[in-house]
């Protein structure tokens, strides 16, 4: 049973790091290692959590999905829709054959698989502005189906934790052409029609649904601590990204994360 506390750090810990590029599913495993380990229905929790960021990104791009909408239905024009799908295409099929696997095997949530993902993207995530790229985009309305499948197969990296679906698709962005505010919009766009389908997978278990109704209350504590911190956080990277353009800053602290994780797996 999650205890109140846990419920709180949980919920604070998705809402931080599911849009600040650092790797929620990496945190959450540092989180929980904390509070006292993996239980057997902790992967459940996570799943259910979901929920709150979920619904921070509907609040913050209301607007924009009613353009998107309007676009579709009214203007005939379902370029950046259509972009959509092709990116969560990937993920889609790749979290079909693979998510069981990562659940169930060790080395997923081995503490030095997941440091090394947080180190790698984070070093992405610095030498981004030397890399070469594709040619400039002016914005996620402008990509074309060929990037957009790209950023969909970098999607798929997020499986493993410790990478971050945000970091991976906001890098693959900026080496299409996008800048980094722009690259931040259409992954967090993207990031909708994933997390609702692991709301709805999650919800056609018998077993899951069952988990919901023992464990509501806090649940929904840590859905309304996720929602509320989550909307922070969007507002505060979208912010950051228009002012800086840049991901070094979250590359310094994913590295530096990663060798503190690295030095006390190995001294423990």
């Amino acid at each position: 049973m999650i205890e109140w506390y846990q419920s709180v750090t949980l919920g604070l810990t998705q809402g931080l790091t599911e849009f600040i590029p650092v790797s929620s599913s990496g945190h959450l495993e540092v989180v929980q290692q904390v509070l006292g380990g993996r239980t057997p229905d902790f992967h459940l929790f996570l799943e259910f959590i979901n929920l709150g960021t979920l619904l921070a990104l509907l609040i913050f791009y209301r607007k924009r999905i009613q353009q998107i909408l309007v676009d579709i239905f009214k203007n005939h024009n379902v370029k950046l829709a259509l972009n959509v799908i092709i990116t969560t295409i990937p993920a889609v099929i790749a979290g079909i054959l693979l998510s069981d696997l990562i659940e169930s095997n060790w080395f997923f949530s081995n503490m030095v698989v997941i440091a090394c993902a947080m180190m790698l993207i984070g070093i992405a995530m610095l030498a981004i502005d030397r890399l070469p790229k594709m040619s400039k985009v002016k914005d996620e309305n402008h990509l074309t189906k060929p990037r957009a499948l790209l950023i969909g197969l970098a999607q798929c990296v997020a499986l493993i934790p410790g990478t971050s679906r945000s970091g991976s698709t906001i890098v693959a962005g900026r080496l299409t052409g996008l800048d980094s505010k722009s690259a931040a919009d259409y992954s967090f766009l993207c990031s909708i029609p994933i997390m609702f389908g692991v709301m709805v997978k999650s919800l056609i278990s018998s077993s899951s649904r069952e988990y919901i109704a023992a464990n509501l209350p806090m649940l929904a504590l840590a859905n309304v601590v996720a929602f509320g911190i989550g909307l922070a956080a969007i507002y505060f990277v979208m912010y950051y990204l228009r002012k800086k353009n840049s991901l070094r800053a979250f590359g310094i602290y994913r590295i530096v994360l990663a060798l503190i994780i690295i030095v006390f797996e190995l001294i423990k």
